[in-house]
This record gives C-alpha cells, sequence and structure tokens, in this order.
C-alpha cells in the first residue's frame, strides 16, 4: 500500500517523510530518478579527479588538504579516512534519530551532488529496510558535518563494524557493501544525522505548537474567559501572520461555547495568548522550511556540478541556518510555554474555577498543587535549553576550518526543550480537563468537544489526593492527537 511506502527521489523528502521513516514500519523505496542523479555524478567525480585535484578524493582532508595522494595509495586512503573518523564518544543515540540520518543521506545522495558511487543507494535502502543501525555516539559533532556518525556508518557497510538490530540492539552483520576508497570522504562529508534530528524535532514541535492551542482553549473554558482578545478586529489592528494564526484557531474551537466572560480582562495566559504564541507558531514553520530545504539539498563538498562536468570546493555543509532557526524556535517555545504555566496557575485558583483551591476534593486537599511545580521543572529545562547553541564557535585542524554554528547541539537542545515542553503541556491538560468535570460542564460541540471527550477517555476521574505521575503521561502521550483537531 502506498501508505506503507516512502519513495525517496533526492528532491522532494519532507519532515514528516522523515519522521515515519524513523518511527513506523514503513518501507523505503528509492526512485529511479535518484538513482540516475546519483549515477551521473559519480561518472563526473571519477572523470574530474583523473584530470584535477578534488578534496578528499585525491588529496588528504582538513589541513591535510595540501597533500597529494599518491596513485599507488589511493586504495587505503578512503579506509584510512573510515577509520580514523569513526570516533564518536558517550552513549548511542536514539534508534529513530540513525534511522532519520540514515533516510536523510539516501535522500542527499539521490540528489546528485556527492558523487558517491550509486550502489550506495541500495546499501542504505536495504539497511533501512532490515531494521539495522550503525552504533552512532552522541558527541562527535558541531554542525559542520557528521563525520563521525558517518564514517561509523560506512564502517558497518564495509562489514568492519556490526550492525545494532532488534530491540534490544544486539550486533548483526548486514548486507555487504564495497563502498570504494575514493567515495569514502564522499560519503561522509553530510550533516544527515543533524538534519535528520531536526526533521524529527521540527515536526514534533509543530504538533505540540497545535496541540497547545486546543490545550489553551480548554483552559480558557474551564475558567470562562473572554473572547474578546481573539477578535478580528484585534488582529487586524496588529496583523502578524502566526498572531492572526493563533486567534484565528481560538476563535473556532471556542466558536460553539460563548458564555459571558467573568472578568472584563483575563490574565496575559489568556488575553495575550495570540501575541506570545503567534511567534512561535512562526518561528516553528520557518524552522521546518530551512530543514526541508536543507535535507533537499545537495550541500555537498566538493559539489559535483554534472551539467558543468565540474566540481566546486565550497561551504554548503555548513548548517548555520538550520541551527539559527531552531534557536530562534525554542526562544519561542519558552515564550509561549512560561503562558502555559501561567494558565495553570489560574486553574488551581477558586476565583477562576469556582472549585476547591487547586482542584482538591476538600478546602484542605492538595488536589492538584503538585502540577505546578512538575510544570515549573520542565519550564526551567526549556529555559535552559533556549540558550542559543550559535553563541559557540571553535578553531579546528590546524586552524583551517576556524568556525562551527553548532547546530548539532542546537537539534539535541530542540530534541530535549520539545520533550520538556510536552510535559508541561501534559499538566495544563490534566488541570484543565480535571476543572471542567468536577464543574460538569463540557464544550458543546467541534473540535473543543472531540479533544474534551479524548481526554475525559483516557484521564484518570477521581479527584481525591492521590499520584498524578500516570495522569501526566497519559495526557502528554495524548498530545500528538489532540494536534490534528487544531482547526
Amino acid at each position: 500500500m502506498e501508505n506503507s511506502r516512502i519513495v525517496i527521489d533526492g528532491t522532494n523528502l519532507t519532515c514528516a517523510q522523515v519522521v515515519r521513516a524513523a518511527r513506523e514500519d514503513v518501507t523505503v523505496v528509492m526512485a529511479a530518478a535518484g538513482a540516475d542523479r546519483a549515477r551521473a555524478a559519480w561518472r563526473v567525480a571519477r572523470e574530474v579527479a583523473g584530470s584535477q585535484p578534488v578534496y578528499g578524493r585525491t588529496t588528504g582532508v582538513g589541513a591535510n588538504r595540501v597533500v597529494d595522494v599518491e596513485w599507488e595509495d589511493a586504495d587505503a586512503h578512503g579506509l584510512r579516512l573510515l577509520r580514523s573518523h569513526a570516533a564518536g564518544a558517550g552513549p548511542l543515540v536514539a534508534p529513530e534519530i540513525v534511522r532519520a540520518m540514515l533516510t536523510v543521506r539516501l535522500n542527499q545522495i539521490a540528489a546528485g551532488g556527492s558523487g558517491v558511487e550509486p550502489g550506495a543507494l541500495q546499501a542504505l535502502t536495504d539497511v533501512l529496510n532490515l531494521g539495522l543501525l550503525p552504533p552512532v555516539p552522541v558527541y562527535g559533532a558541531i554542525g559542520t558535518g557528521d563525520l563521525t556518525a558517518l564514517a561509523s556508518t560506512a564502517l558497518c557497510l564495509l562489514g568492519e563494524r556490526a550492525w545494532l538490530a532488534g530491540p534490544d540492539g544486539a550486533p548483526e552483520r548486514g548486507p555487504g557493501y564495497r563502498l570504494r576508497s575514493a567515495d569514502a570522504l564522499a560519503f561522509i562529508s553530510s550533516n544527515a544525522a543533524t538534519l535528520g534530528e531536526a526533521a524529527l524535532a521540527a515536526a514534533d514541535l509543530r504538533d505540540m505548537l497545535r496541540a497547545s492551542t486546543v490545550v489553551a482553549a480548554l483552559s480558557h473554558f474551564a475558567v470562562r474567559g473572554s473572547g474578546e482578545p481573539y477578535a478580528q478586529p484585534v488582529q487586524d489592528a496588529c496583523p502578524h501572520p502566526g498572531q492572526q494564526e493563533a486567534a484565528a484557531a481560538m476563535r473556532a474551537l471556542l466558536a460553539f461555547d460563548q458564555p459571558a466572560p467573568m472578568r472584563i480582562q483575563d490574565p496575559y495566559g489568556y488575553r495575550a495568548f495570540p501575541q506570545v504564541h503567534g511567534p512561535a507558531l512562526e518561528a516553528a514553520g520557518y524552522a521546518e522550511a530551512v530543514v526541508t530545504r536543507e535535507i533537499n539539498a545537495a550541500a555537498e563538498n566538493p559539489l559535483v556540478d554534472v551539467p558543468g562536468r565540474t566540481v566546486w570546493h565550497n561551504g554548503n555543509f555548513h548548517t548555520a541556518y538550520a541551527g539559527l532557526a531552531l534557536d530562534a524556535a525554542r526562544a519561542a517555545l519558552f515564550q509561549t510555554m512560561a503562558l502555559a504555566a501561567a494558565r495553570l496557575g489560574t486553574l488551581a485558583e477558586p476565583s477562576f474555577t469556582g472549585l476547591y483551591p487547586f482542584q482538591g476534593e476538600t478546602e484542605a486537599s492538595s488536589g492538584i498543587m503538585i502540577l505546578e511545580y512538575v510544570a515549573h521543572s520542565c519550564l526551567a529545562d526549556v529555559r535552559r535549553l533556549a540558550t542559543p547553541a550559535a553563541l559557540g564557535s571553535a578553531v579546528l585542524s590546524r586552524g583551517v576550518e576556524e568556525h562551527a554554528g553548532f547546530s548539532t547541539q542546537s537539534a539535541r537542545a530542540t530534541t530535549d526543550a520539545v520533550a520538556a515542553y510536552r510535559l508541561g503541556l501534559g499538566c495544563e491538560l490534566v488541570a484543565a480537563v480535571r476543572a471542567l468535570r468536577m464543574q460538569g460542564r463540557a464544550p458543546s460541540g467541534g473540535s473543543l468537544r472531540s479533544a474534551s471527550d479524548m481526554a475525559v477517555a483516557v484521564l484518570d476521574p477521581r479527584i481525591e489526593d492521590r499520584p498524578l505521575d500516570t495522569d501526566i503521561a497519559a495526557a502528554a502521550d495524548l498530545l500528538p492527537h489532540l494536534a490534528r483537531l487544531h482547526p
């Protein structure tokens, strides 16, 4: 079935497809057009390397770029390169990130700029479809090439390292592929691991922000908030696209229920929601667009120019765009999560809910008190992770490589920030649904009613003081489903 297949062609990969390839049981198929582009680039790379110096093919790498590789040493040069660069450190990254890396590198080679022998396409496709993983440690890249991760992958393809397979990550020998020595640098000179994680993080961020709007609407309904802040004339007066999107979604979610507001003005968690959540929507959209552009780019060094029958030595391997976009998205994420924590505070207040403090069973009960602590713990991590990775730099390889954007660290920080955001937002969802249950109220229709019904079905209805950890986990698991209800 088409839904169980992902066709890779080098030009049209989406973040959503990377998510599916990384997390779902799908079959990856290489399109003929992608294989044709890779084959043409390989032929041109061989032709050019026979007549002029080509970085990594006929020379050393890094500061050794000035050293020519003698023809009698050419077969051993690439293997030495792979062995010397497969030196990551620390725990292994999550399997889904490794699968995302393999998917992105497959697509990049199919874009036709690397010059890697086209047999690598089938080898990577087989690895993905067999569920094999190369061992990829966390530490080793700084945004100018995932050399350690891809060198480890290459050694697995050559049979020098075992693949990891199965739920327990048991070592396993996979299909052999003889990566040519001349193609070694071309294979590993890529940010596929960074971009793979960035694609997962960008897609997850989009889903969590959409879910956040639904949860905010449930909270708004629970505290009988005013719909005035979302009115079209208000948005027309300050027409930022993200702000307008957030307000329009709130209007649609609350359209079935417009009771008289309890206050002339609500706190910022409701009144300034479009103005704070809107920038996060825009930042997330921009980040996903940047990452999508990158995973479909022939960002190779050297770049094989098939029409021009030449190669270009360049800096397209530098993923400054992706790192900066993710840095901005995390800053915006912190801002909107701070509002979610503020809304949670209102859900503990009798003047907003009409219930006992903390939605307790009795006036002395603790109720949801602990949810605020958990949410602010999550918020503290999002704040910590919002520090821009791009503020760092590095001078490497005897001063020849004198800059780094640390997009790898930015992608990792975004993964962790989204995970913390998801749990903090889960706390708000638990509180909003509990308040509505205790009030004996529910939205009367539309997507908000669907969201309420879905949450009621999975969240524990008991209101006596008890551990709420399973409630938070269940709410967090539900959020991707609520994201689909976003208007």
